[in-house]
């Protein structure tokens, strides 16, 4: 697949491109050189802020830590239990 560098320095991605990655209009896309190359790569940040909200905890939870001990045993930041001593 090719694009061509139009007089402003805008590029066009190939609509496969975007199809297969899910880029639609106002996508955030970080620009980045690595060897000699440009590469692309999705804002996840901007991604995830877009969701930020709009999920609520299953009744009963005050906080996601809270959630997360319920469902895994502990949560992000907890100290690891003890390995059993065998």
């Amino acid at each position: 697949m090719e694009a061509t560098v139009a007089e402003r320095g805008q590029i066009t991605l190939p609509k496969a491109v975007r199809d297969a990655l899910g880029l639609t209009k106002g996508t955030k896309l970080k620009v980045e050189l690595e060897d000699g190359r440009i590469v692309l790569r999705k804002d996840v940040q901007d991604a995830l802020s877009q969701l930020r909200g709009r999920f609520k905890l299953a009744e009963g939870f005050k906080t996601t830590d809270e959630a997360m001990r319920a469902l895994r045993g502990r949560a992000p930041g907890d100290p690891y239990p003890p390995a059993d001593e065998t």
